[in-house]
């Protein structure tokens, strides 16, 4: 599918598939209830985990940080561009639906630098959800048709190349600087 069909399934709270900075992920509109209920049923996620939230940049991840718990050196750190994706722990806004940040009260975000991502966003007006497309206990799709060969030919993917990271993203807590993942 092309980003005007992959767009519209979002706009439809559908969940799709579409290549991120290593590998494919699954997505949806994070202020859908019934679309993240979709997404956590079809990868067997326990709703406590959360999810990362991914865009092209920090305005698609306003409705969900709570930016006046981080100084302007954090949002720096947030903001800036990294050799390797780097997903960020940081505080939530109160407002954040529980399906979306878990059990806790902070969320993972990340800004992305790949095209895809920045193409759905630009198109949907929202961030995108990220977990990796693929069922449990098989590994993470790489290509479109890996997608098709896991979630049936018919699912919703995005046609398009993922980038260039040999590892999913490191995850690290902006407030702490914890390290969750290695990248």
């Amino acid at each position: 599918m092309n980003f005007t069909e992959i767009a519209e399934k979002l706009k439809q709270n559908q969940v799709v598939a579409y290549p991120t900075e290593a590998v494919f992920g699954l997505g949806c509109n994070p202020l859908s209830e019934s679309a993240v209920k979709k997404l956590l049923n079809l990868k067997r996620r326990p709703m406590e985990k959360g999810l990362i939230l991914v865009a092209p940049n920090l305005t698609y991840l306003l409705p969900f940080v709570d930016t006046e718990r981080l100084t302007a050196d954090q949002i720096r750190r947030l903001t800036a561009s990294y050799p390797h994706p780097v997903t960020w722990v940081v505080p939530a806004k109160n407002a954040t639906p529980e399906l979306i940040k878990g059990q806790f009260n902070n969320i993972a975000v990340r800004i992305s630098d790949h095209p895809a991502i920045a193409e759905l966003c630009r198109l949907t007006g929202f961030a995108l959800t990220s977990t990796s497309a693929n069922l449990s206990g098989l590994p993470p799709c790489k290509s479109a048709d890996e997608v098709r060969s896991q979630f049936g030919e018919f699912f919703p993917v995005l046609d398009y190349a993922v980038g260039k990271a040999e590892k999913p993203s490191e995850i690290r807590d902006l407030l702490t600087d914890q390290l969750f993942r290695e990248g």
